[in-house]
């Protein structure tokens, strides 16, 4: 996990709303999706070994306001998922599953099935990879 904004081949991009909160939560406390935040720079920090290449990045918003906490997913040529509904104190684990099963795809299209299960019922978005300049060449 590194500072510069490149992006090796094989490396994914966790995205984290760190403004994430639920609409009933008390304005002064720690949102929870800097809490999902924190809670997954640990997590990937403490085992990296077992997971593919990961950059976590915060992000001021995702646009998932209603379906907080929410996270994006994404990588080279691969499509990107975002999802929604996530449990700051529970979800760490289930999202680091995501991320091994995303890993191990050449695209990024994890079957719906073999998907946690918090990715099947949170997912909130799907975007195609971006073309490359070898895309627009053929």
């Amino acid at each position: 996990m590194g500072t510069d904004e490149t992006t090796t081949p094989d490396e994914l991009r966790l995205y984290v709303c760190v403004t994430c909160r639920k609409a009933d939560a008390p304005e002064g406390e720690i949102r929870p999706g800097a809490r999902l935040h924190r809670a997954l720079r640990d997590a990937l920090q403490a085992d990296p070994a077992n997971l593919p290449r990961v950059r976590i990045e915060p992000v001021e918003c995702l646009s998932g306001c209603k379906r907080a906490c929410t996270v994006a997913l994404s990588g080279p040529g691969r499509w990107t998922y975002v999802y929604g509904d996530l449990d700051p104190d529970a979800s760490v684990e289930a999202i680091l599953d995501g991320i091994r099963r995303y890993g191990a795809t050449d695209n990024g299209l994890v079957p719906w099935r073999e998907r946690p299960e918090a990715f099947r019922k949170g997912v909130l978005a799907r975007i195609p990879p971006f073309p490359t300049l070898m895309d627009n060449a053929t």
